[in-house]
């Protein structure tokens, strides 16, 4: 197995306080977040007992601050920024700030969501320059309470030391280009090559027989004449439930114009990008089939080759080995996409997800006036259906099938959603290439999981709007996220069974084959279920997975297949919750989140989500559904970056007793104490005031105020040695020894 990668992107020093046990803190309390007029008694701070606290190593100030059970100031009438500077002025010294720092911050960006909580995000100018990456995040509710602070902020004192952290944090900057994203795990993730082939026949264009029972379904008010009008699959081509065509109202509902000749709308303008360069050609835009009607049928394919899956159960879209027979459902593939794009953009603009304007979504105009507009969804589809040179004219070549991804930069610009074809050109089914000779335009899961990467990338950012998801742990989460807002829209339309008992929801379904290939489970696999659909992957047990299996499912890290203990995890949520106020708290953690975020510090934020729109009245609830899943109270991550976190399966305790761990760190081979290394206990709850210590020049190490209990993971980390053990914490000292070999 891998070595433990303790953290990647922002290293950092995790501390996890208790802040009742911090005297500045228990003193100073709201230091002036006081609500206006109403007295001293509502001045007195929060019960802060659960609160925690991380610092950032790179710049020693305070990545996430948050009260797992409470808030951090009392109502205040005060604006938003108002609350959040004087807390941070009021306590800058445990925030690992001076006072004069608040001057450097500046308010970027302050949005409402749909439960009142206002998001702020300040940038930075110290010494009259522009901090490229860090400032200050702060949450405040809407009845003034102040919910984080964050933001890894630099401080001017440490920059003029010229401190080592201080320099990295100001050199570092997280770009603009957002991360690749592929639906499979068997799939390739690199954007397809920018091939144009010489002579695409496109006017050949023709619509085949209507091969699929259609019924009239109308959006919005009833239709008319003037109208632009689809046909379209609510779920995929032969699905029980959404699997035939059914009529759509295009004007009524908002997406297009009366008039429109391309599927170009507020929020997506689609297209099929044959040759992969990521522009719309005339020949690659689709227009009405006659009138404003996109009225596109789908024409099926029998290849002969592939007859384990064509039509048994489910029709197959074109046929790989046959030059540009992609051509006959290009119009009927692009209009599906379009159609998918948005009804899926106004599903998660509603109440409770409540991906508005505000908070960064897909538009061209934004008719609030609040976000930046100006980016609706670029949908290309059949991406590099015609890039094959030689054998494969006419054909997509080998990097240009078999996946769907999608690009998020910041508000302000258009996300672009690759969909390709699936099946390798003159390769077999299934052994050679497991994926059906289908189009994953045409399959509503897929569309939804590539959508919601957008919705993950604008909503988890720094204070510049950028995407901060860490390439381990945050986009392990952000494949679950897209499967779960995908599948729980499809369960709540009643297209996709979700039955009491049984594993049956399941991403990729139309890919045939591929469907193993994209997941190892099913997403409402439990814990310990035994059934064909909960096969345990490669983790050595049947049944769902716990954050134990975290590097494990398929034999190694790996986003998409890690992803599904977190998709597990937040779908046993909804069993619990329901599905609406599921989607509320999964969806403002997202928001109150810290950068490059560990499975620990999403499942903290979603407390604090609870506390701030239920009143903490699913914390039982929560607190349950994680521990049984290994994030319960005795947990630990060493940072986002952590490929094998320790997993812990108990609930919180009524009352937290601490004690003390202890030990000296030698060299094996020597004898000799090794000096300046970290001890870190994996532990991301409240307790403890830090669970780092550096060895001394003896090589001893204490960690103090450690909550009593088993932990998974101390290890060390620092110069040539690494090493982890267990260790169980009694309320006095305990001692735990290392003799580790250098490397």
């Amino acid at each position: 197995m891998p070595q433990d990668q303790f953290s990647s992107g922002r290293r950092r020093r995790r501390a996890v306080v208790a802040i009742a046990s911090i005297a500045s803190l228990a003193s100073l309390a709201l230091a002036g977040n006081g609500a206006v007029g109403t007295g001293a008694a509502a001045q007195a701070p929060s019960r802060p007992s659960q609160s925690v606290l991380d610092i950032d190593a790179a710049t020693g100030t305070v990545r996430f601050l948050a009260d797992l059970d409470g808030y951090l100031t009392a109502p205040s009438r005060r604006s938003p920024r108002a609350v959040a500077l004087a807390y941070v002025r009021a306590h800058a010294a445990t925030l690992g700030l001076t006072r004069s720092d608040v001057a450097t911050f500046h308010l970027e960006r302050d949005y409402r969501d749909i439960a009142g909580i206002h998001h702020l995000y300040f940038t930075q100018r110290v010494d009259g320059r522009a901090v490229p990456s860090h400032g200050l995040t702060a949450s405040v509710t809407r009845s003034g309470r102040l919910l984080t602070v964050g933001g890894s902020p630099v401080s001017g004192a440490q920059h003029g030391r010229a401190g080592s952290g201080a320099r990295a944090a100001w050199s570092s900057s997280s770009g603009t280009t957002s991360r690749v994203h592929a639906l499979s795990t068997g799939k390739g993730s690199t954007p397809p090559d920018r091939m144009l082939a010489a002579s695409t026949p496109l006017a050949s264009l023709h619509s085949g027989p209507l091969t699929s029972r259609t019924a009239d379904v109308q959006g919005g008010r009833a239709s008319s004449p003037r109208h632009s009008t689809a046909r379209v699959f609510r779920y995929f081509p032969g699905a029980s439930r959404g699997g035939h065509q059914v009529r759509v109202d295009l004007t009524a509902n908002g997406w297009l114009g009366a008039h429109a000749r391309t599927l170009s709308g507020n929020n997506a303008h689609a297209f099929s990008d044959v040759d992969a360069n990521g522009r719309p050609s005339r020949r690659e835009e689709v227009h009405p089939r006659h009138g404003q009607s996109w009225g596109y049928p789908l024409t099926t394919f029998h290849p002969r080759w592939a007859d384990e899956f064509c039509g048994k159960p489910w029709p197959c879209s074109w046929n790989p080995n046959r030059t540009y027979s992609w051509l006959k459902n290009r119009a009927e593939a692009t209009t599906q996409a379009f159609y998918l794009v948005n009804q899926f953009h106004d599903h998660l603009d509603k109440s409770p997800i409540g991906f508005t304007e505000a908070a960064g979504n897909f538009q061209r105009a934004n008719h609030t006036g609040l976000g930046r507009g100006g980016d609706p969804v670029l949908v290309e589809t059949d991406t590099g259906a015609d890039t094959g040179t030689g054998r494969l004219h006419g054909l997509p070549d080998g990097h240009n099938v078999d996946d769907a991804y999608m690009d998020t930069p910041p508000d302000g610009r258009s996300p672009t959603m690759h969909l390709f074809l699936n099946h390798k050109p003159f390769h077999g089914y299934p052994r050679a290439d497991p994926w059906a000779p289908v189009n994953t335009a045409d399959e509503a899961d897929t569309v939804y999981h590539e959508y919601t990467h957008g919705l993950s990338s604008r909503l988890v950012v720094d204070v510049h709007g950028r995407e901060t998801m860490d390439p381990v742990q945050g986009d392990a989460m952000g494949e679950a996220w897209s499967d779960w807002y995908a599948m729980d829209y499809l369960v709540d339309q009643h297209l996709q069974a979700d039955r009491p008992g049984v594993a049956d929801v399941r991403m990729g379904a139309y890919e045939g084959a591929g469907m193993y290939e994209d997941r190892t489970e099913a997403l409402d696999c439990k814990v310990g279920q035994d059934s064909p659909a909960c096969g345990g992957g490669r983790s050595g047990h049947r049944g769902g997975y716990t954050y134990a299996d975290f590097g494990h499912v398929v034999g190694e890290p790996e986003v998409h297949a890690d992803g599904e203990i977190w998709g597990q995890t937040l779908w046993d949520l909804r069993d619990r919750l329901g599905s609406s106020k599921s989607e509320m708290v999964v969806t403002r953690a997202m928001e109150l989140a810290p950068y490059d975020p560990s499975f620990l510090d999403m499942r903290n934020a979603i407390l604090v989500a609870d506390t701030a729109v239920y009143g903490g009245s699913h914390h039982t609830a929560i607190w349950q559904v994680f521990a049984h899943r290994g994030m319960g109270f005795d947990a630990g991550s060493l940072g986002a970056g952590d490929t094998d976190p320790a997993a812990g399966f108990a609930m919180p305790p009524a009352a937290v007793t601490t004690g003390t761990i202890q030990g000296q760190v030698l060299d094996r081979e020597t004898g000799e104490p090794v000096a300046g290394v970290r001890v870190v206990l994996a532990f991301d709850a409240w307790g403890a005031v830090d669970p780092t210590a550096v060895t001394d020049a003896d090589g001893h190490y204490t960690i103090t105020e450690v909550p009593v209990g088993h932990y998974d993971k101390l290890a060390v980390e620092g110069g040539h040695y690494r090493g982890r053990q267990q260790v169980s914490a009694d309320a006095g000292a305990t001692t735990a020894d290392f003799a580790l070999r250098r490397r």
